[in-house]
């Protein structure tokens, strides 16, 4: 089980980008932070569980006063994936060393279901 987690990792370290099957995977093994950051509007209409909504432009200004540790694992997603790449650069200006995107964003999860 660790050398799976160890495999994710390390792909998700190279690109940054994590698939949903990996952080399902990931968030059974450890605490990891999920933020949605689409607008407010978006996130009612739905989101995924446990996430909650900082939207891409308070990020900057939101993130520090929830997440203080700036080593714990966070996955930023939005509808596309665009805005929660900005976000994830955003986050590791400010010092975040464990930022992933879900890639595609969650509209093909939608779609598929």
């Amino acid at each position: 089980m660790l050398r799976k987690l160890k495999k994710i990792l390390y792909r998700s370290i190279t690109n940054k980008e994590i698939s949903y099957e990996e952080l399902i995977k990931m968030s059974k093994e450890k605490l990891v932070y999920l933020i949605d950051v689409r607008s407010s509007q978006e996130f009612e209409e739905g989101h995924l569980d446990g996430a909650i909504n900082i939207s891409v432009y308070n990020i900057e200004n939101e993130v520090e006063k929830i997440i203080k540790n700036k080593e714990e694992v966070i996955i930023v997603y939005c509808s596309s994936g665009t805005r929660s790449k900005n976000a994830k650069n955003i986050l590791e200006k400010l010092g975040y060393t464990n930022v992933y995107n879900l890639k595609n964003g969650i509209d093909k999860l939608w779609v598929s279901s």
